[in-house]
């Protein structure tokens, strides 16, 4: 597949110097020390991560200019709070801290120029959705959330539609070096709307039989849609360790269901 160049103002990117594995590992303990020369080398020399990244944002009409400033906090923020001693790749870390970057930029600078007021009822019904969820232990219906916040129901969905980004049925969400996962995968089967009561129970038996932390990272991630850099900063480890624990969770909740 031919990859698509990505042109930044004042920028040879044909002449950005990329950073070998040890260079990194050398510089960011030059960089604990104080050596601020170090970490503008870190930068320079991760300026490719942030162009690869911005390769999946060329068919928007967005200045990529623009687009590049902000994957560099991006990369910034990374490099400032990367820690060694987790012993994962850099890039590792921070591609989603990046990526995290520019997709708020475009969401808070979205081109249809959401109103204030729309965005202040979304933002009052996805909280009072996340109380309800923690209150019933479950998610709410939209009709619960209309009534909890004095709204009709048709206002609280178009609200809330309104600050989805488009994206498409083959994005990929994860990838864990195997088989990359897509949107598509995700979504609910319409023909099969409740799963079989000894599927749910043998599931709730089997997540009841795993390790604490496998168990929260899995009905957090899958029940209550918290992504893996959110569970990360809230415990307080990496992403990349809150992802090898959960593919352990899964790996030993499919053992128990077998």
């Amino acid at each position: 597949m031919a990859r698509h160049k990505v042109e930044i103002s004042g920028v040879n990117t044909a002449n950005i110097k990329v950073l070998s594995n040890e260079e990194m590992i050398e510089l960011f303990k030059k960089m604990k020390e104080g050596d601020m020369n170090a970490k503008e080398e870190l930068i320079n020399g991760n300026l490719k991560l942030v162009l690869s990244i911005l390769r999946k944002f060329n068919n928007r009409t967005d200045n990529m200019d623009d687009l590049f400033q902000i994957g560099c906090i991006g990369l910034i923020k990374a490099i400032d709070n990367f820690d060694l001693s987790h012993e994962v790749k850099f890039s590792t870390y921070a591609v989603p801290m990046i990526l995290g970057e520019v997709k708020r930029y475009l969401r808070d600078n979205n081109s249809l120029r959401i109103a204030r007021s729309i965005k202040d009822t979304a933002y009052r019904a996805l909280r009072k959705k996340e109380e309800l969820t923690k209150k019933l232990g479950k998610e709410p219906t939209i009709k619960m959330i209309a009534e909890a916040i004095d709204l009709s129901e048709y206002e609280v969905t178009s609200a809330i539609e309104s600050m989805k980004d488009t994206l498409s049925m083959f994005e990929p969400i994860y990838n864990d070096g195997g088989d990359t996962i897509y949107l598509v995968d995700q979504l609910p089967d319409k023909t099969q709307q409740f799963y079989p009561l000894e599927l749910r129970i043998a599931l709730k038996d089997g997540l009841a039989k795993l390790k604490d932390k496998e168990k929260y990272i899995i009905i957090e991630r899958y029940i209550y849609g918290k992504t893996q850099m959110e569970l990360a900063n809230e415990i307080g480890i990496s992403q990349a360790q809150i992802s090898r624990l959960e593919k352990k969770g899964l790996d030993n909740l499919k053992k128990l269901l077998e």
